[in-house]
Formats: C-alpha cells, structure tokens, sequence
C-alpha cells in the first residue's frame, strides 16, 4: 500500500497543509496510518505524530511511497 505518491518539497511540522500535498495525498491510507499511531500512542499530540512521520520520510530518502502502512507505523512507533 502506497502512503503517499509524491511528497512536498517544503513543509511546516505544525501544518497538515504545507505537510502533503492535498493532490498527492492518499487520504484513505494517511487516516489508517494517522488512526493506528493514535491508538498505539494516545499521549501524543497529532503533531508529534507529524514530526515522526516526517521523520520517517527523511530515513527514507526523503519519500514514503512504497512503503506498507505498516511499516510507516512502526517506524513512526520507534521514533515516538
């Protein structure tokens, strides 16, 4: 399962717009990923979730695409 297709060459961590791209977002597949890390993490805010999200792309050359939800999940966990 793609997260996302493309990413946005810039973002802000406190803003879900400037995050992703609203063209390129797989919704379906970011809410699972966004519902799965605040149900393994419920004291963590929705933008520390972001951040290691954010984080995870940066491990990853800079893209999600290709990786399983998962595998974002865990990798997100970790850094959480």
């Amino acid at each position: 399962e793609n997260f996302l297709q493309k990413t946005c060459a810039s973002f802000s961590t406190n803003s879900y717009d400037a995050f992703i791209s609203t063209d390129t977002l797989n919704l379906s597949s970011f809410n699972k990923v966004m519902k799965s890390l605040q149900q393994i993490h419920p004291e963590a805010s929705r933008d520390k979730i972001l951040n290691a999200l954010l984080e995870v792309r940066r491990n990853n050359q800079g893209i999600l695409s290709g990786l399983s939800i998962s595998s974002i999940v865990e990798w997100a966990s970790v850094i959480l």
